[in-house]
């Protein structure tokens, strides 16, 4: 027999109504998948046991399915890990100074790539200027939330922006005499920015990228992902470091292809057939692991750079932001999608961005077709209702709930709209299936810290900073919480039969938690050991 039993543990399974759950002490993995889930008493156990089977003593801790980030950005993830992190930056000063020490460490580097910038470092401001003295090669930094990117002058240089004009839902910010001042938004980045990098960075690097990141992932509990802005440069970097590793990988990858706003409906429709052509060739026994289930659309941008679509103007500035993708683009694109089975997954951060989502998901998806929408940060009660009764999928990010990154939002919302932000229990009391992500790296991948805060509404990123918990309210018990980055994960993308739960015959993707059962506890919730189709990928 190759089966190991893994004994004096507290063995979760979620027993679907809200706050059940229940504990099992002893677990069997055999030949990669579960085998048992019971107690150390079990006729099961014994049999394995005099059979001279390996038991591996758990010490009491706490074993849950392994993670899966149902929301995040793989390459990029992977990338990040090795670009200057300006996250916690206090002011330019400080980002200057961090560029400064990496530039003067670094001489053999031909670009100077950051991440982890938000608008509010520089009081909105994010100008070449402010970078051209550091360093005469190009730097790129990334935004935070990846929806902008500021440039210094060689940067901007390198990507010729000073000759096009602002691409379909993209802007190149440029001063009073025409010229591209460094700053490049939404559409840029996925027309502009990344395509040039993808052709100008080794694909080597990218598939050193892509190894960092799943060694990242499996020392935070991490065993799968839905990867939600796929497109040709990561999936060539994907199938290469796949075809390196004899045909597999240790990360179960599902991924929705990302659809530009384009050069009209007919280049939106063939991005659409280019998914299609990739589902049916990666989505099947054949490739179960590495699939491509769907699309992605980002409807809208983000509620701190005002680009987010809301119904009524921002109380900070008394502007109404449209969305990137109006309902009539989006129709053409989703109706093809639905009407080839894939899974739409759309990106709608305001609450008019939601609202034309549930709409368009209304008019052309079908039953059991496991639709999705992306964030929902800004709901109307009307569509949170609305999310249960079509079966869409509340793809959440508790990370940005976070209550030290929402200082700005009073400001920009009022105190009445603030009310309705994050309103994750009022999705799941409404019957809308839950999926909990990290939009990694436009925020921590860690799940436990994310648990936390989805938990508690209380700050992971500060927590001694003591700020208030926005809408505590809309917190999600633990159970909820778990069952969201896990088996709701799973179901979210069609991988509820062989993942996501500790049951007999799914794969043995597991992770052990030194932790106590308590929301309020996680951040000293510990991972001790990871475990991918019954192999330890990580030990502590």
């Amino acid at each position: 027999m190759s089966a190991t039993i893994f004994t004096n543990g507290r063995v979760f399974q979620n027993l679907g109504p809200k706050s059940a759950s229940q504990f099992f002490d002893t677990l069997i993995v055999q030949d990669g998948k579960i085998a048992h889930v019971g107690s150390s008493d079990d006729a099961a156990v014994q049999t394995h046991r005099a059979a001279g089977c390996e038991v591996r003593d758990l010490g009491g801790k706490h074993v849950l399915p392994g993670f899966i980030d149902a929301h995040m950005h793989f390459l990029l993830l992977g990338q990040s890990l090795t670009k200057v992190q300006l996250d916690g930056s206090k002011d330019l000063a400080d980002i200057r100074a961090r560029i400064k020490l990496y530039a003067t460490a670094h001489p053999e580097k031909e670009r100077i790539l950051c991440s982890g910038w938000m608008h509010s470092m520089t009081d909105g401001e994010a100008k070449a200027s402010m970078l051209d003295d550091l360093d005469p090669r190009p730097i790129y930094i990334d935004s935070k939330d990846l929806h902008s990117c500021w440039c210094n002058s060689a940067a901007l240089k390198e990507l010729g922006v000073q000759e096009r004009e602002n691409p379909a839902g993209g802007t190149i910010e440029r001063d009073a005499d025409g010229k591209a001042s460094g700053l490049l938004s939404e559409a840029c980045i996925l027309l502009i920015v990344w395509p040039y990098l993808a052709q100008v960075l080794p694909l080597e690097d990218k598939m050193s990228a892509l190894r960092a990141a799943i060694q990242a992932y499996h020392a935070v509990g991490c065993t799968g992902c839905i990867d939600m802005a796929m497109d040709e440069n990561a999936w060539e970097a994907i199938l290469a470091l796949q075809k390196s590793q004899g045909g597999s990988l240790p990360l179960r990858v599902a991924a929705h292809w990302c659809i530009n706003p384009g050069d009209g409906e007919e280049h939106r429709l063939r991005q659409v057939q280019r998914a299609i052509e990739l589902n049916r060739q990666y989505n099947n026994d054949a490739s179960p692991e590495l699939r491509i289930v769907g699309i992605k659309i980002i409807c809208d941008g983000v509620i701190d750079a005002c680009t987010a679509a809301l119904a009524e103007p921002y109380t900070s500035n008394a502007h109404i932001e449209g969305p990137i993708w109006t309902p009539k683009m989006l129709d053409a694109v989703v109706k093809k999608a639905c009407d080839a089975g894939l899974q739409c997954a759309l990106h709608a951060i305001g609450d008019q961005a939601v609202h034309n989502a549930v709409n368009v998901l209304e008019k052309h998806g079908k039953p059991g077709q496991r639709h999705r929408i992306e964030h929902l940060e800004l709901t109307a009660p009307e569509d949170a209702k609305r999310l249960g009764e079509l079966g869409i999928t509340a793809s959440i990010q508790p990370v940005h709930s976070d209550p030290s990154i929402l200082r700005a939002w009073p400001k920009l919302l009022g105190p009445e709209r603030l009310k309705r932000a994050f309103a994750y229990s009022d999705f799941a009391d409404h019957g809308a299936p839950l999926a909990i992500g990290s939009d990694s790296p436009t925020a921590p991948y860690a799940p436990l810290p994310n648990l936390y805060v989805a938990t508690t509404r209380k700050s992971a990123k500060q927590p001694d900073a003591k700020d208030a918990p926005v809408n505590a309210n809309f917190r999600l018990d633990l159970v909820q919480a778990v069952a969201a980055a896990t088996s709701g994960a799973a179901f979210s993308c069609f991988a509820d039969e062989r993942v996501g739960s500790l049951e007999v015959g799914k794969m043995a993707d597991f992770v052990v938690v030194d932790m106590a059962w308590n929301g309020e506890e996680l951040l000293k919730a510990a991972v001790a050991a990871t475990y991918f189709g019954g192999v330890r990928v990580y030990g502590a």
